[in-house]
C-alpha cells in the first residue's frame, strides 16, 4: 500500500458498541508507538546512511575482485564466490519473499564455464544487497521510505551525498550561545564563518565529518600554518559546544573522536611576509607619509599619522579620542585612553609639546566630539575601519612594504623610548602594555605625570623639509 506499514489488530468482540470502545485504547497505543518511532528517527536523522554506503562500497569492491578472478582464471577465488552464495541459502531460507531467488541461485550454480561463474557472482551480489537492506532496516528501525532509499544506496553508493552535520540551525544556535557568553562579535563571526566554510565543503564534496575529511579540507585552503591552526581551534570550539549542548549531535557522534585534533600542520607557506617582524618608521618616513596625505588633501589621515608618531597608540584608540579625552593633570595636558585590549591599555599619557597646536585645532574643528573625523564605523563599530584602509593605500603608493603598517608607529615609539634610556616599566606604561611584574602591575600607581612628560619629550619631532 504505497510503501506504508499497515497496523491490524483484532478487537476480540462481536459487539459493535464494545468494539468502538476498545478501538480507542488500541488507537492510543498505536499513536504512542508511532510518535516514539518518529522521535527516535528524528533524533538519529540520516546517520544510518553512512554505514549503509560504506557497506555497499565494500561489497562492490569484493564483487569487482571476484569478477577479475574469473577473467584471470583464479579458481580459488571463483569457487569462494560460489561457496559464499550457497552458504547464504540458509540465511534466507525462511524468508518467503526470497524463494524465487533461492531457486534461481540453485539453477545458476549449476551453470558451466565463465558465464556460469559470472552469473553466480552477479546473483551473489543481488542476494547480499537484499540481506544488507534487511539487516540495516532492522538495525536502524528504518521506515518504509528509508528502507527504499537504503536499497537505492546499496545499489549505487555514489548516490549518497552526506549532508553536513554542521547545519544552519546549529550554527545559529552556536552563535547565540557564544554571544550570550560575551564573545567579541568579530571573533564569533570569524569562528562561525570558518565552520560555515567547512560545512559547504562537506556538502559540495559529499563527505562525512571525520579526521580524514578535515585533513582534506585544510589542504584545500592553501593557507599559512598559523591560519590553519585558527581553523582547527574554531572547529574544536564548535565541537565542544555541540557535544555538550546539542542532543542530536551527541547521538550522531557518540563514539567519535574530535576530528579537529591531532593534525600535523605543514611548515611554511602562506603570506610571503608571514613570521617577519614589522618595520619601524624613521623620522623621514613619517614626514614622507605625512606629506603624501597632505598632497592627497587628506587632513584627517595626516593628523592620524602625526598622532601615531607622537603617542604610539593603537589606531582605534586614536580614532576614539574625543574632547573629553583631553584633560589637564598636575598642570600637564594629557590624553586619557580608556581600557581597550587589556587592563594596562587604560592610561593617562602627556601630550607631546609638538602635538599641542594640532590638538587645539582638532578640538575646535570637532563636530561630533571626536578629534579625528571618520566616514565609517565598520561592521563591528570600529571608527578606524575606513581610515585604516586609506592608510594602507597611502603606504603602498608611497613605496613602503607590507611590513610597514600603522601599528609600526607603536614599534617605533617603544624602540625610541628604549634607546633614549627610558625605564622599561615606564615605556610600557606609556603605550599600554602590561609590565609583567606583580609589584608594578598590582600594587604600583605608576609613574608621575612629570616623569611621563619627561619620557614623552624624548621622542623626536617629525622633521620639516
Amino acid at each position: 500500500m504505497g510503501g506504508k506499514t499497515v497496523l491490524i489488530r483484532s478487537l476480540q468482540t462481536g459487539l459493535r458498541s464494545e468494539a468502538m470502545e476498545r478501538r480507542l485504547v488500541v488507537l492510543a497505543e498505536w499513536k504512542a508507538q508511532i510518535a516514539q518511532a518518529r522521535g527516535k528517527r528524528a533524533a538519529r536523522g540520516d546517520a544510518w546512511k553512512e554505514p549503509v554506503t560504506v557497506a555497499a562500497q565494500d561489497l562492490a569492491q569484493k564483487i569487482r575482485e571476484m569478477k577479475t578472478a574469473v577473467v584471470l582464471g583464479e579458481e580459488d577465488q571463483t569457487n569462494l564466490a560460489t561457496s559464499r552464495l550457497k552458504s547464504s541459502f540458509t540465511s534466507f531460507n525462511r524468508i518467503p519473499e526470497l524463494d524465487s531467488r533461492r531457486e534461481e541461485a540453485e539453477r545458476i550454480s549449476a551453470m558451466p564455464g565463465i558465464d556460469g561463474k559470472v552469473a553466480n557472482i552477479v546473483l551473489a551480489n543481488e542476494i547480499a544487497l537484499d540481506m544488507l537492506a534487511r539487516r540495516f532496516g532492522a538495525m536502524h528501525d528504518l521506515s518504509p521510505a528509508e528502507l527504499a532509499e537504503a536499497q537505492l544506496l546499496l545499489k549505487d553508493p555514489k548516490a549518497h551525498k552526506p549532508k553536513s552535520p554542521i547545519t544552519p540551525a546549529r550554527l545559529k544556535a552556536y552563535r547565540e550561545f557564544r554571544d550570550s557568553r560575551g564573545g567579541a562579535p568579530k571573533h564569533v563571526d570569524q569562528q562561525v564563518g570558518k565552520m560555515d566554510r567547512l560545512s559547504n565543503y562537506l556538502k559540495e564534496e559529499g563527505l562525512p565529518l571525520n579526521f580524514d575529511t578535515v585533513d582534506r579540507w585544510l589542504k584545500s585552503l592553501n593557507r599559512a600554518p598559523a591560519t590553519l591552526g585558527q581553523y582547527l581551534m574554531a572547529g574544536t570550539s564548535f565541537w565542544k559546544w555541540a557535544t555538550k549542548y546539542d542532543s542530536g549531535w551527541r547521538l550522531e557522534f557518540a563514539d567519535k573522536a574530535n576530528p579537529f585534533t591531532g593534525h600535523e600542520l605543514p611548515k611554511g607557506g602562506g603570506s610571503a611576509i608571514a613570521g617577519q617582524d614589522r618595520k619601524i618608521y624613521a623620522p623621514e618616513d613619517a614626514y614622507k607619509l605625512l606629506q603624501a596625505a597632505l598632497d592627497n588633501a587628506d587632513q584627517p589621515l595626516a593628523d592620524l599619522i602625526t598622532l601615531g608618531w607622537y603617542t604610539g597608540a593603537r589606531i582605534e584608540e586614536l580614532c576614539r579620542l574625543s574632547k573629553e579625552s583631553v584633560i589637564t593633570a598636575d598642570g600637564v595636558r594629557c590624553f586619557v585612553f580608556p581600557k581597550s585590549k587589556s587592563r594596562a591599555s587604560k592610561r593617562v599619557v602627556p601630550i607631546h609639546p609638538s602635538l599641542i597646536s594640532t590638538i587645539d585645532r582638532l578640538f575646535k574643528a570637532s563636530t561630533d566630539g571626536f578629534l579625528i573625523p571618520t566616514t565609517s564605523h565598520g561592521r563591528y563599530g570600529k571608527r578606524s575601519h575606513a581610515i585604516s584602509k586609506a592608510f594602507g593605500r597611502l603606504r603602498t603608493a608611497a613605496g613602503f612594504s607590507r611590513l610597514h603598517v600603522f601599528h609600526s608607529f607603536r614599534h617605533t615609539v617603544v624602540t625610541a623610548l628604549i634607546r633614549a634610556d627610558v625605564p622599561d616599566a615606564l615605556a610600557k606604561e606609556l603605550v599600554g602594555h602590561e609590565v609583567g611584574n606583580v609589584t608594578h602591575d598590582t600594587y604600583s600607581k605608576g609613574a608621575s605625570t612629570a616623569q611621563k612628560l619627561a619620557a614623552i619629550k624624548k621622542l623626536s619631532a617629525i622633521p620639516s623639509h
